[in-house]
């Protein structure tokens, strides 16, 4: 196998494990509304996601492991789209910290930081903000 299709499959997976998270954190209520819908619509062609492995990954998100990105600003930008989701389900309540939370571990935060990143996370996404905000923010929180 040449180093091209490796680097493109390891990107596909950690592409597939990241949008499995999200669905998984959209039937955490137990159904996927118009709105998560759409969110995921728009997430899998971001992501690259075909309309087989969308398929999949809806009938069983979780089939796929949550690769973690080695940088951080990879795993804020995995934060931004989980949080969003979590965001968009309003039914969550009090679970969306708590699930939020295991994402976030998953995604490679420590224990010692997770719930501060978490929190500020999602005030960021209360207020609606692009991603180059949130990454700003993000980044600056501790300074």
């Amino acid at each position: 196998m040449p180093f091209s299709e490796l680097f493109d499959n390891e990107f596909k997976q950690r592409n597939r494990g990241h949008f499995s998270a999200i669905v998984r954190v959209a039937y955490a209520d137990g159904k996927i509304n118009d709105e998560e819908k759409a969110f995921l619509d728009k997430l899998a062609s971001r992501l690259e996601i075909s309309e087989d492995e969308y398929k999949e990954i809806l009938s069983d998100p979780w089939q796929h492991s949550i690769n973690p990105p080695y940088l951080y600003a990879q795993r804020l930008e995995r934060l931004y789209d989980l949080a969003r989701m979590v965001h968009v389900d309003h039914h969550l309540g009090d679970q969306q910290e708590v699930m939020l939370t295991r994402m976030g571990l998953a995604l490679g935060f420590t224990p010692g930081n997770v719930n501060h990143i978490i929190r500020k996370a999602l005030s960021l996404v209360d207020k609606k903000v692009d991603l180059d905000t949130f990454l700003f923010e993000m980044e600056n929180m501790n300074k």
